[in-house]
């Protein structure tokens, strides 16, 4: 119970984007299943909620990594370089995911078989992408 009012602002960090990674690929799922039963409509109300949680989450990682790795540029070289690599090895993918989720979540956007072939592209990329930042990333910034 007092853990979370006792932990570092990296450990609540790391705390919230894991738990937004677990919402992102529920979503992620939900979206694939209505799509697959061909209730396109709830796949269309899950792809907008799993567009505005997708983005506030990037925007959430970019602002908070930045200003953390402008925090300690000089003090823990470890985890600027950490932060540095993962923004580099997202640098692709993110832009990828940013134009699906603006191009699908639109009420005119047909869910069509190009649809569920990209999503299941990028579903699997961002879950690489999870697997690697939290065991790299996460663990390392929580230790901090």
């Amino acid at each position: 119970m007092f853990s979370s009012f006792f932990s570092s602002k990296n450990q609540k960090l790391v705390k919230q984007w894991t738990k937004e990674h677990e919402q992102i690929i529920a979503l992620s799922a939900n979206v694939k299943e209505a799509y697959r039963i061909n209730k396109f409509v709830t796949a269309k109300k899950e792809l907008k909620k799993l567009r505005k949680l997708t983005l506030n989450h990037l925007m959430s990682e970019d602002n908070e990594l930045y200003k953390l790795s402008e925090t300690l540029q000089e003090t823990d070289e470890e985890i600027t370089g950490l932060i540095h690599s993962f923004s580099e090895s997202f640098h692709d993918t993110k832009p990828a995911l940013i134009h699906f989720l603006k191009e699908y979540a639109n009420d005119e956007a047909v869910l069509d078989d190009n649809f569920l072939k990209t999503l299941n592209k990028l579903h699997v990329a961002f879950s690489k992408r999870v697997i690697y930042e939290e065991k790299t990333l996460f663990s390392r910034l929580s230790a901090s």
